[in-house]
Order: structure tokens, then C-alpha cells, then sequence
């Protein structure tokens, strides 16, 4: 089964002036079936909302704690729950 999930992530790191949220958003964006945004916080962290089937967004999750994205990821915070909807598809904030 592969209902639908909210995640909400908080990216720590060198993530903010190195593409990380175009890459995110490219990245959710080939992944598929997912809605939300990436948007730089003032605390220098990089805030994600990815709504859309939970395999999706375990995929999203995984690639964001990865190696694979720029800058520098120090450590990744997440919350799940459920959709709240609202959003036309993913972009940059």
C-alpha cells in the first residue's frame, strides 16, 4: 500500500548560495507524483515540503541525506503526516 504522506525536512549544512533547491526541485520533479517546495530558511538550513505517494518522498528523503547533492549536508531533520494539499506542483521559494 502506498498512500499518501507530507514530509516536512529541514536540511543542515553548507546547503544555501550552491543550487540545493534547484537541484531538489529537480529531483522531485524526476522522482515523480510529488507537490511542495524547497525554501531557504535565515538560520542558513534549507526547509522541504513534499507531499505525494510515501515511496516518492522516502525516495526524496534519501536523496537529501545523501552524497549525491550539492554543498554540504550536515544532517537532515523530518517530520511525516498527512496532505494538506494547496500546492500546484514543486517550486523554489
Amino acid at each position: 500500500m502506498n498512500e499518501d504522506a507530507r514530509l516536512v525536512v529541514w536540511v543542515r549544512g553548507r546547503v544555501q548560495q550552491v543550487g540545493f533547491r534547484w537541484f531538489t526541485r529537480a529531483n522531485a520533479l524526476e522522482i515523480g507524483g510529488l507537490k511542495g517546495f524547497a525554501l531557504n530558511l535565515d538560520d542558513g538550513r534549507v526547509q522541504v515540503v513534499a507531499e505525494g505517494p510515501r515511496e516518492n518522498c522516502h525516495r526524496l528523503l534519501d536523496w537529501l541525506g545523501s552524497d549525491d547533492t550539492p554543498g554540504r549536508v550536515d544532517g537532515v531533520t523530518e517530520i511525516w503526516d498527512t496532505p494538506r494539499g494547496g500546492y500546484e506542483g514543486f517550486a523554489i521559494r
